[in-house]
């Protein structure tokens, strides 16, 4: 797919390999892969149109239209804008934790909190802490505002205690706010 791309005179990111561009006079067209599945996007319908037929050609696609959801991130879109947004992912997260009841909590993490790397018991299946924390990262694609908490708890992955697991049940209730 990269070659093929290329050949069509998309630039591949650097930062991000499963991202590929193409701009042309103002006008522009990405294309973000993921194993299977191509997200085609940009300000060009025609190159839209060309690239989706080019691609057809060389490897039979489907084209479902309009993109509602694409790695846990649901789109929706007015006359203005496109909103992005986890709220099923939220949900799940929420119900794998067992707090579909939880009220929300103002801050991600208690003011004043101080982690020890060592203080507490070791978390019964450290598994389960390193899950909700790897969930709660990449929620922070559309909920900037527990970056900071969630990078905190990610400090502690390799042998978490139960006053860091507590910690990530406390962030798990504010991703709950207004967005459920």
């Amino acid at each position: 797919m990269t070659k093929f791309l290329l050949g069509k005179g998309f630039l591949q990111s650097k930062n991000d390999y499963s991202l590929f561009s193409k701009h042309h006079g103002g006008k522009q067209v990405f294309i973000l892969v993921y194993v299977d599945d191509l997200l085609i996007t940009g300000n060009d319908l025609e190159g839209i149109a060309k690239i989706k037929h080019d691609l057809h050609s060389a490897y039979t696609i489907k084209d479902v239209g309009m993109a509602t959801y694409f790695l846990g991130i649901e789109i929706s879109r007015s006359k203005s804008s496109t909103f992005l947004t986890q709220r099923k992912y939220i949900l799940d997260i929420l119900s794998d934790a067992g707090m579909t009841g939880v009220k929300p909590a103002k801050f991600p993490l208690p003011q004043g909190l101080n982690l020890s790397a060592i203080i507490g018991p070791l978390v019964f299946d450290p598994a389960v802490y390193k899950r909700l924390v790897g969930r709660l990262l990449y929620l922070t694609l559309t909920r900037s505002d527990i970056s900071y908490a969630v990078q905190h708890l990610s400090q502690f992955l390799q042998q978490p205690v139960e006053p860091h697991y507590q910690a990530a049940i406390i962030a798990c209730s504010k991703i709950f706010e207004g967005h459920c």
